[in-house]
C-alpha cells in the first residue's frame, strides 16, 4: 500500500520515533529538511544519472520516464515508512469489558526491502497481544507492521521495531511478534555478495508475553505447531520471559493432559 496522508498521526509518529531512539532500535538516518516533493525531484535526477553510467538510452520510449518513476516509487510506495509524518493512526480504546486474552493476528503480509543489497524482503507476520488498559484494533496492527517494512530494514529490527511501537501504544509489555522471511532477502543478497549457499530465513521472535492462566492449553499448542510449521523447527529468541513462564507452563497442562 502506499502512502494515505489522510490516515496519519505525526504526532503519535514522533512519540514513537522519540520511543525508539530511547529503546536502541531506530533505523540508522540523518534528518533533513526535504519535502517530498524535493525528494522525489532529487532522486530522479541521480538515478537517472546511475542509468546513464549503466550505458541504457534514457531516449527510448520505455525508459525516458523510469527515473521519475522510481523516484516516486521510492517515496510514496516503498520507503514512505521513513517519514514520522506518515506514521498510520492507531487509535486506542479502553478497555472496559478488562478482556484479557490473547489477542493474534496472523499472515500479516510484509513487504519490505533488505539495507544492504535494497532487494525484497517477503514474508508474513504474526502479533500477538495482551490487552492492559487499551485495545486497539487488528487493522492498526497490520499499519503499523506495514509502515515498519516500508523503510530499508534487516529483519531483527524490523521486528523489535514493531513490538517497540506497539508496546508505546498499548501501554504494555505482553506483545509476541513473529517475523518470517521467504528466503528471498537473504538468499538473494547472498547470492548477489558471491555467497553460494542455501539457507533457511530466520526468525526473530520477541516474545515477553505474561503467564495469563486463561490462555488454554489448545491455543498454545496450536501456537506451538503454527511456529513448527512455519520455521521448522528453527527460531531464534531475542527474549526468553515469554518462553519460561508462559510456554512451559502451558506445555506442561498439555504433558499433564496427554
Amino acid at each position: 500500500m502506499s502512502f494515505n496522508k489522510t490516515k496519519c498521526d505525526p504526532e503519535l509518529g514522533r512519540a514513537v520515533h522519540n520511543h525508539l531512539v530511547l529503546c536502541g532500535v531506530e533505523t540508522p538516518v540523518v534528518g533533513n529538511s526535504l519535502s517530498r516533493t524535493d525528494k522525489i525531484d532529487i532522486i530522479e535526477t541521480k538515478f537517472r544519472d546511475i542509468m546513464q553510467t549503466l550505458g541504457l538510452d534514457l531516449t527510448d520510449d520505455s525508459l525516458i520516464d523510469t527515473p521519475k518513476r522510481v523516484a516516486k516509487m521510492y517515496v510514496g510506495e516503498i520507503f514512505w515508512g521513513l517519514d514520522y509524518d506518515a506514521f498510520p493512526k492507531c487509535t486506542t480504546v479502553d478497555n472496559k469489558m478488562k478482556y484479557d486474552e490473547m489477542v493474534v493476528e496472523r499472515n500479516v503480509n510484509v513487504q519490505s526491502n533488505c539495507e544492504h543489497h535494497f532487494v525484497v524482503i517477503d514474508g508474513v507476520a504474526t502479533v500477538a497481544y495482551i490487552p492492559k488498559q487499551k485495545v486497539l484494533g487488528l487493522s492498526k496492527i497490520n499499519r503499523v507492521v506495514e509502515y515498519f517494512a516500508k523503510r530499508p530494514q534487516i529483519q531483527e529490527r524490523l521486528t523489535e521495531q514493531v513490538y517497540h511501537a506497539l508496546q508505546y501504544i498499548l501501554e504494555t509489555d505482553d506483545i509476541g511478534v513473529v517475523q518470517v522471511g521467504k528466503t528471498a532477502d537473504f538468499k538473494t543478497a547472498m547470492e548477489m555478495a558471491g555467497v553460494l549457499e542455501r539457507r533457511l530465513s530466520e526468525a526473530f521472535l520477541i516474545l515477553n508475553v505474561r503467564d495469563s492462566e486463561r490462555t488454554t492449553a489448545e491455543e498454545v499448542r496450536m501456537t506451538q505447531m503454527e511456529l513448527e510449521q512455519q520455521l521448522g523447527g528453527l527460531f531464534s529468541l531475542l527474549t526468553v520471559e515469554f518462553l519460561v513462564p508462559y510456554l512451559n507452563r502451558k506445555l506442561s497442562v498439555l504433558q499433564k493432559n496427554a
